[in-house]
């Protein structure tokens, strides 16, 4: 399934309204759904030979052993997926002396993904319908614009059948 995308119009330096407009793309809104872990497990029950409470108490088990990891300053690296890691923001100090660990004000969990998990926008990989391979389509493009599948970021005959309304495109203005 494809992600529908939008144009919309920033200045190039925020805030600044002096600053040249650029075109940029952002996600539709309303189009992506958060999965809880139940809602995961019961679709891993129907694919594997767990029940979704394992697959609920597996998870769980995770996370808890995660953040013991986590808080011995150790990294867990799960394959496939990707390293789980902490990093730290430090206030600096002039002196020796007054740098201390209270000056770290913020303790960070990053995760850096595996390299067999990295996603690829499909309209410019050069395999096109891989694994890792992401298809977008412009949200609202007419199909007679733009309907040619080779082309980055166009809109393919599947894509406006996937729920993309053909409302003439445009740009969102967010200053309106």
């Amino acid at each position: 399934m494809a992600i529908p995308v939008q144009r919309y119009k920033r200045h190039t330096i925020l805030g600044d309204d002096t600053s040249p407009e650029l075109i940029y793309l952002k996600r539709e809104p309303g189009h992506e759904r958060t999965y809880t872990l139940e809602e995961a497990a019961a679709e891993i029950e129907t694919t594997g030979a767990l029940s979704q409470e394992d697959v609920i108490h597996v998870m769980k088990s995770f996370v808890r052993r995660l953040r013991i990891i986590l808080t011995q300053g150790d990294k867990l690296k799960v394959d496939g997926l990707g390293t789980f890691f902490t990093t730290f923001c430090c206030d600096g100090a002039q002196e020796e002396k007054d740098c201390t660990i209270r000056n770290i004000r913020k303790v960070n969990v990053r995760f850096a993904v595996d390299n067999s998990l990295r996603l690829v926008n499909d309209s410019i990989a050069s395999t096109r319908g891989g694994e890792n391979n992401v298809q977008f389509y412009l949200k609202g493009e007419s199909e007679t614009s733009n309907s040619s599948n080779n082309q980055p970021g166009g809109n393919n005959d599947d894509d406006n059948a996937s729920g993309g309304n053909d409302n003439g495109g445009g740009f969102i203005d967010p200053a309106a």
